[in-house]
């Protein structure tokens, strides 16, 4: 018994099936990294919006942007929490900036210069409520106590060292 022959269609048949399949995939793989450049597109200008709204909120009060910590421990609660909202926001803003734009040291450049007044109140607080930092990543929890003991602002005095 012979071998049934096959034609030339057959052959070439499913070669161009192979060859569909190939394409098929490669769209696919395509369509992944487009997904993945949205995704890091969208990061960035969230990233870019959130740092823009801290920069607006920093305008509108100067009082908190360079503050005068021991005048605002004095004021009334009002004024208290708002400044923790605002450095909490400001953190927040770091974070995303910093989770965005790993490779870009001019994002943590930015938040290293805005953050040094607002070390001694983010040390008082960490002292007081060990949780708090908690909140961010550990990227930041890190970048806090780095900048913190860079600036030697340790408890109990929590006071801005000559650096």
């Amino acid at each position: 018994m012979s071998e049934p022959s096959i034609s030339w269609w057959q052959k070439y048949g499913t070669l161009a099936q192979m060859a569909q399949a190939s394409v098929a995939l490669l769209g696919f793989v395509a369509i992944l990294f487009q997904i993945n450049e949205i995704r890091s597109n969208n990061r960035a200008a969230s990233a870019r919006q959130v740092f823009l709204a801290y920069t607006d909120l920093a305008f509108r009060n100067p009082k908190f942007s360079a503050p005068d910590y021991a005048a605002i421990k004095k004021s009334g609660r009002d004024q208290q929490v708002q400044y923790e909202s605002f450095v909490s926001y400001f953190v927040y803003a770091c974070e995303e900036a910093m989770a965005a734009f790993p490779d870009r040291r001019e994002w943590l450049a930015s938040c290293d210069y805005d953050l040094k007044p607002h070390l001694p109140f983010l040390c008082e607080k960490d002292k007081a409520e060990p949780n708090y930092l908690a909140t961010y990543s550990t990227v930041t929890q890190e970048w806090v106590k780095a900048s913190l003991k860079s600036a030697s602002v340790t408890p109990p005095d929590c006071k801005l060292g000559k650096t």
